[in-house]
């Protein structure tokens, strides 16, 4: 009866990605990156320099700090799905799927870019110093019914449970370290809720500690592999790329993959990892004291890139150069093999790696699903949550892994396809940043200048 409930969920998950998601994103992320003439490579060097400037610059005003808002985006981005679900794509679409990962990131980064700043032109204050935005407040610019922003609202509500991540983390804590699965469960729900209770200042404090800490990590682990498999690395990226427009024949205990499914899973796992127009972004930015929404939308392109550029590639490639994609192994396990010919105590350092960027993502959705509860109920929309989301989490840490992220990947799927009709006709308020012109008088200065040297 489970098996069947889990197949009718996979080819409703299926279908709503194949033949609806996909297509309508890459449409519109064509379009969009046509209109803003590339914006996402044009203005990365800028990015990159006001990054780095932000880092030094303090905020006292209104609203959370930008870069505390960036890193609990990254919290969010961050997570298990970047080291293994798409190792779950790679494992079924075979290793072309790295490929429409990095198509998708660059389609992704102008679509994440336009929720961004859609969220923080239609935010309100929330009365407090604050701000509120998200997907709830420029959905009712673009709908005539109320109820429509509404249903966004529960189903962020609903994502806001990351029941995927919990479940893989309390599985690997409690495998791992010879724990009671019931006992780990209780206590992170715990300690979620008393981290969420403070909001986006206290989730970015704590994602802006433990993203850093793995990036550097993780990249220089990858790193040292890599160079010791320097010699097969052309032969790698040539499989990646053939295997992209020709599927791949039977690997493991998987059977082999066509090029939609190779394309399907490469592009829902860049989209599901890189929080890529379901809302949670749009919600997050949007307490920030930035007044420029431009500007704090322009972090997103640096989001999507992190996100998929970097640590989803390095674990693709990781179980790539080191063969074990090929291992009839859980997904969960594939880095933790590639990296242990290569490093000691990878039983150890990996379940913590997995921990804490499960964690971070775990509190940075929790606490978008809060903001959103509050949205539908001021007054007990809080505390309803609380008991939704421990009954939610604790109900689903016995069930596969496998069936949390069906059940995720059909929400994701429905919030896309909703902000992603709201994003297409609300195009026209979406600006995008462009390099400052001179006007006349410094023209004029700069050529007065040119004739006295």
């Amino acid at each position: 009866m489970i098996l069947a409930q889990v197949s009718f969920l996979e080819m409703i998950d299926n279908f709503l990605w194949g033949y609806a998601v996909l297509p309508i994103l890459l449409v519109l992320g064509v379009y969009l990156t046509i209109k803003s003439r590339f914006v996402q490579f044009r203005r990365f060097p800028f990015i990159l320099r006001s990054f780095s400037s932000s880092l030094r610059s303090k905020h006292d005003g209104q609203g959370v700090h930008p870069l505390k808002a960036f890193f609990t985006c990254m919290g969010g981005c961050m997570g298990i799905s970047n080291v293994v679900a798409v190792c779950t794509a790679t494992q079924i679409g075979g290793p072309g799927a790295l490929f429409w990962i990095w198509i998708t990131a660059i389609i992704a980064m102008i679509i994440k870019y336009s929720e961004v700043y859609l969220g923080m032109r239609y935010r309100v204050s929330d009365g407090k110093g604050g701000y509120r935005g998200g997907p709830m407040y420029f959905l009712q610019k673009v709908f005539k019914y109320g109820w429509v922003s509404k249903v966004a609202c529960i189903l962020l509500c609903l994502y806001g449970i990351e029941i995927y991540q919990f479940t893989v983390v309390t599985e690997i804590v409690s495998t791992n370290f010879e724990l009671n699965k019931y006992g780990v469960a209780i206590l992170l729900i715990i300690v979620m809720i008393a981290i969420s209770r403070k909001g986006v200042h206290q989730v970015g404090r704590v994602a802006s500690f433990c993203v850093p800490f793995f990036v550097i990590g993780y990249i220089s682990m990858g790193a040292w592999v890599f160079f010791q498999n320097l010699s097969i690395l052309p032969d790698v990226f040539h499989m990646v790329i053939q295997s992209a427009f020709t599927g791949h024949a039977a690997a493991g205990a998987f059977a082999g993959s066509t090029i939609l499914l190779t394309a399907s899973q490469g592009m829902r796992r860049s989209c599901y990892s890189g929080d890529i127009a379901v809302g949670y972004a749009s919600v997050i930015h949007s307490e920030t004291g930035e007044s420029c929404p431009e500007k704090q939308a322009s972090l997103a392109f640096l989001e999507v890139f992190l996100d998929n550029f970097v640590i989803c590639t390095t674990s693709i490639m990781l179980v790539l150069v080191t063969g074990v994609w090929n291992d009839p192994a859980e997904a969960n396990l594939l880095v933790q093999r590639a990296l242990e010919g290569y490093f000691p105590a990878m039983n150890i350092l990996m379940p913590l790696f997995l921990l804490m960027l499960g964690f971070t993502t775990i509190i940075s959705y929790f606490c978008a699903g809060i903001k959103c509860a509050e949205h539908i109920s001021p007054v007990i929309g809080r505390r309803i949550y609380y008991v939704f989301a421990s009954v939610s989490l604790i109900g689903f840490v016995f069930l596969e892994s496998r069936q949390a992220l069906t059940v995720m990947s059909i929400t994701a799927a429905c919030l896309l396809l909703l902000n992603l009709y709201g994003i297409y006709n609300l195009r026209k308020e979406i600006k995008f940043h462009r390099e400052p012109q001179k006007n006349a008088f410094q023209i004029e200065t700069s050529l007065e200048q040119i004739s006295q040297n």
